[in-house]
């Protein structure tokens, strides 16, 4: 059950996951808030997931920095200040732009957070076994693709 008013502030929150090389900081889970789901993400350039579609719908705002995202064979580069919003079960894509960069990101439901914790727990994701990333994200509903597609 949701509690009737949430704040978490910076003291309060979990640590920050570590997901190939990208911090994710919970900021509110899907039992938390009854549905959606939000969280803060700081990555170095050339960080990102692979091309990949999930059951949520998913948004992305860009705090620094720029992210490069892809939906199908479109490219396009989001800077401070960018929404970029993606519907559940559409192909896409991103990785942070030449300096890094750090986005606040919501999902329509509860998942995400399930599947971020697991990809943590399996340890250091600096240089992540493609083959149990893909079994883990399967786990999770997330189907993660071969190239830029």
């Amino acid at each position: 059950m949701t509690k009737p008013f949430l704040i978490v502030s910076p003291e309060e929150r979990d640590r920050p996951l570590n997901i190939a090389g990208v911090s994710i900081t919970v900021l509110a889970s899907g039992a938390q808030t009854g549905g959606y789901e939000i969280f803060h993400q700081v990555g170095p350039e050339g960080t990102g997931p692979t091309p990949h579609l999930h059951p949520w719908d998913e948004s992305f705002f860009v705090l620094n920095g720029e992210v490069v995202c892809g939906v199908g064979g479109a490219e396009s580069h989001a800077k401070p200040g960018t929404l970029v919003h993606v519907p559940g079960n559409t192909i896409h894509w991103y990785r942070f732009g030449a300096g890094g960069g750090e986005v606040l990101s919501m999902t329509s439901c509860e998942g995400a957070s399930h599947m971020y914790e697991d990809f943590d727990r399996e340890g250091s994701w600096e240089n992540p076994d493609r083959a149990q990333l893909i079994q883990l994200a399967a786990k999770h509903g997330q189907v993660v693709l071969n190239g830029k597609d």
